[in-house]
Parts: C-alpha cells; structure tokens; sequence
C-alpha cells in the first residue's frame, strides 16, 4: 500500500507536469479503438443489442484491460527505481487531470474575451449537451459540471481502483467508463446497459469521495448538505449528480443543464471566474486525495 501511494503521487506528478501523450500513443485512445472494432464485430450484420451481446463485450475488452494491467504489474515488480518509474508512468495514462483543466481553461478564456462562439465551441468538446445556442451563464455552467464529473470519473475513481487493485484495477475501470462512454446510451438498449451499470457501479464510491473532499474544501457549504444530496438526487446519473451539487454549493453558483437539472437553484449565475475556482477547486482536491493516501499507508506495507 506505501508503494501504491507513493507510485499515485508520482503519477499525479507525471500528469501535472506532462499531460497526455498524443492520441496516436495513448493507451485508452488505441483501447478505444479496439473496442470499437471489436463492438462492430459484434453488433454488425443484423446482430441485435441484446444484453448478451453487451456483457459479452464488456467482458472481452475490460477483462483484456485489467490483463494488460496484471502483466504490467508483474514486469515492474521488484524493478527498482526504473520498476516505480515505469509503474508511475503506466497509472498516469489512466489519470486525466490537466488535461481537464486545461479544457476548462480554453472555455474560461473564450468568455474572457467575449468570444461566446470560441466558449461554446470549447465547451462542447467537454459535454455530450448541445452548446450551440447557450448563453454565457450556461457555457459557464457546463465546464463547471464537466470539471467536477471529470474530476471523479477521470481522477479519484481511477486513483481509487489503483488503490485497491493496483494496475489491473485502474486499467479496468478506465475500460468500462471508455465503454460507457462509447455505447452506454439510450439509443443502444440492453447492449449499451451493461457498461453503464457496471460503471455506475465502480463510481458509487468515488463520486461521493469526490463531493466529500469538495466540501471539505469549503466547509461553510456543509451547512446546506440536506438540499446538496436532494440536488445529487435529480440528476439522471446516480453518481454524477454528487461531485456536480457539491462544486455548485463550494462555489456558490448556479448549474444548470436545461431540461435536465438544476443544482443550488438559489446560487448565482456562474462566469468565467468561476470556471477558473472550479479548476483549482479539482486540483486541491486532487492534492487532498494524494495526500491522504500517503497518509493511510504511513507504517503499512
């Protein structure tokens, strides 16, 4: 366990200092690609999205994820300073921290400078929502809510896995939330189903971990924790809606997604400085989570 979270603080080190490698070498870019052929062999040629079909795919590409995971652990084992390293570098593949920032940042600076067509473009390319036609205010609001769902979900829930599960654990998180986010809709009826419940499932903890750690950054929004776990609550996911209430009560702003949600209703409407609370609210957070881990695995092996 002391290895572990001295290997998670120098991945978050890695990712701070280096951010992602280019698609054409990231490990989850070529799982994605994988798995994309390996769905189109699967569903093609009149195949139905049955749940079959579905578990039978989570169970391929995950189960080859956390193998690559295991078979990664045993190489560096007991390599020494250049094991620790390479270890370091493979969990950083499975973080995504600055690389959330800095999308955030591009959506902060377009409103900056008033360029509501630049802000909405960036933020689109941090929400599945359509932000071709949101004011300011919700442009604001979606990068605030991808920052705190990501901060979870690209962050604490892989650091989480690793944690418990070492390389295969992370590895195979990071595969099925890939797979969610690839086929778990609506539109893709059972077969879809199977990765979204399973991520559901690896998310329950981490995203409440994530609110907690949120709130503990700010614990005057303590005081409101009745109506930030009913907001939680309205969400369509049932993990997402936690990280997203508590960073709207940590900063005291309104988030909206139209149609959809509205979290701290009474707050203010968000802005370009909020985008920027937001982010360093998830890089504190980050740090807190680093840290306790270090801490708990103080005099354990």
């Amino acid at each position: 366990m002391r290895r572990r979270a001295a290997v998670l603080l120098a991945a978050l080190a890695l990712d701070a200092a280096f951010g992602e490698l280019p698609n054409r070498w990231h490990p989850v870019a070529r799982f994605g690609q994988a798995a994309n052929w390996l769905e189109r062999r699967m569903t093609d040629h009149g195949r139905r999205d049955t749940a079959a079909a579905g578990i039978g795919f989570t169970l391929i590409a995950a189960g080859a994820a956390a193998a690559a995971g295991a078979g990664l652990q045993r190489q560096v084992r007991g390599g020494g300073l250049a094991g620790f390293a390479a270890e370091a570098f493979a969990l950083k593949q499975a973080l995504a921290l600055r690389a959330l920032i800095e999308h955030a940042d591009a959506v902060r600076r377009a409103l900056e400078r008033s360029d509501l067509a630049g802000a909405r473009e960036a933020a689109g390319r941090m929400v599945s929502r359509n932000t071709g036609g949101l004011p300011a205010t919700l442009v604001a609001s979606a990068a605030i809510e991808s920052v705190a769902e990501n901060l979870s979900d690209g962050v604490v829930a892989p650091a989480a896995w690793y944690l418990a599960g070492g390389l295969a654990g992370a590895y195979a998180y990071r595969a099925v939330n890939t797979l969610d986010a690839m086929v778990g809709y609506r539109s893709r009826g059972r077969f879809g189903m199977v990765p979204a419940r399973l991520d559901d499932g690896l998310n329950l903890a981490p995203a409440r971990l994530t609110a907690a750690v949120l709130l503990a950054l700010r614990p005057t929004a303590l005081r409101r924790a009745g109506d930030i776990a009913r907001d939680a609550r309205s969400t369509a996911s049932p993990n997402a809606g936690w990280p997203m209430a508590a960073m709207a009560y940590a900063l005291g702003t309104r988030l909206e997604k139209r149609g959809h949600h509205v979290l701290n209703g009474a707050g203010r409407e968000p802005g370009a400085q909020d985008i920027a609370r937001a982010a360093g609210l998830a890089a504190a957070a980050a740090a807190v989570l680093a840290a306790g881990a270090a801490a708990a695995s103080r005099g354990r092996r």
